[in-house]
């Protein structure tokens, strides 16, 4: 089956960075969209960012010139720079990709399992 394999999170004071990774792995025809999503107590999931196959990215407001989203294809590998991080960071962090695979018949989406990210003094 398809897995979304994250790493990267932790904790980190303000004003830190840190660097997400998000690997999909299994027999994969082609990936459409990667992105990171965040959701918080009390709170929706949001995007965060995405980025499509031919490198085109879209940002939430809230980390434009703070993150940033890449994709390496041969890797089949989604990444997000967060760069002066904020405590209203803190949130699980979650990969999302829309792929074709052998396991379904079209498009399907996946998801990671989510990584914590806290900001805090």
């Amino acid at each position: 089956q398809v897995q979304l394999v994250e790493s990267g999170g932790g904790l980190v004071q303000p004003g830190g960075s840190l660097r997400l990774s998000c690997a999909a792995s299994g027999t994969i025809f082609s990936i459409n969209t990667m992105g990171w999503y965040r959701q918080v107590p009390g709170k929706q999931r949001e995007l965060v960012a995405d980025i499509t196959s031919g490198g085109i990215t879209n940002y939430a407001d809230s980390v434009k010139g703070r993150f940033t989203i890449s994709r390496d294809n041969a890797k089949n590998t989604v990444y997000l720079q967060m760069n002066s991080l904020k405590p209203e960071d803190t949130a699980v962090y979650l990969c999302n990709a829309r792929l074709r695979s052998r396991y379904n018949a079209g498009e399907y989406g996946y998801w990671g399992q989510g990584t914590q990210v806290t900001v805090s003094s």
